[in-house]
């Protein structure tokens, strides 16, 4: 009944967030994906992790393994500290090991850092706001862009994620705050489980 109830919510929710009366392709193809992301309890994959804080840009390369709310980290790029892994569940985004720190300082107010970035789009697949779906590249890739309900389009924090049209894997995902892209992530070798 729990999840019957979940999935007429993020209906009614994905249907107010595209802001048309009617389901389209893309909004239903949205709905089918969030669905599987809902019930996905591990996935892992590769990623490429570009930081840009305006000033100064960072680019990593890591596997990742998320097992429920528990996500294990291990970079190979830049080389002085691949190998390091990080295992984040909850608020704690720091990636530290013997000594040897990558933290590079919060993106926006509420902590958002390059280590944070994978579970914060996953966050996003599950059960962000989705304030737009679309089909891109030819039919092959569908994007979707969540951000805050009440809030004006270009402020706060926002999220574009693309997915496998095929597949459903995730392939790229975007973190924007105030309208300037913070993070930028390719992932590539994504199984669910």
């Amino acid at each position: 009944m729990r999840k019957r109830l979940l999935c007429v919510l993020m209906t009614a929710l994905l249907l107010a967030g595209c802001g048309k009366a009617g389901v389209n392709e893309a909004e239903e193809l949205a709905l089918t994906i969030r669905g599987e992301y809902l019930a996905m309890e591990q996935c892992a994959m590769r990623a490429s992790v570009t930081a840009d804080y305006g000033q100064r840009v960072y680019a990593y390369e890591m596997s990742a393994a998320v097992n429920g709310e528990e996500t294990v980290l291990t970079l190979s790029v830049p080389e002085t500290v691949a190998g390091l892994t990080a295992r984040l569940a909850g608020a704690e985004n720091r990636l530290e090991f013997d000594g040897v720190s990558v933290e590079t300082g919060p993106l926006d107010p509420s902590g958002l850092s390059p280590v944070s970035s994978i579970p914060v789009l996953l966050e996003a697949a599950r059960s962000g706001y989705m304030t737009a779906c679309a089909l891109e590249e030819e039919g092959t890739l569908l994007r979707v862009d969540c951000g805050d309900p009440a809030g004006t389009p270009g402020t706060g924090t926002e999220t574009a994620l693309w997915f496998d049209v095929s597949s459903h894997a995730l392939v790229q995902g975007e973190i924007s705050v105030d309208g300037f892209r913070v993070i930028l992530c390719e992932f590539s070798d994504f199984t669910a489980g």
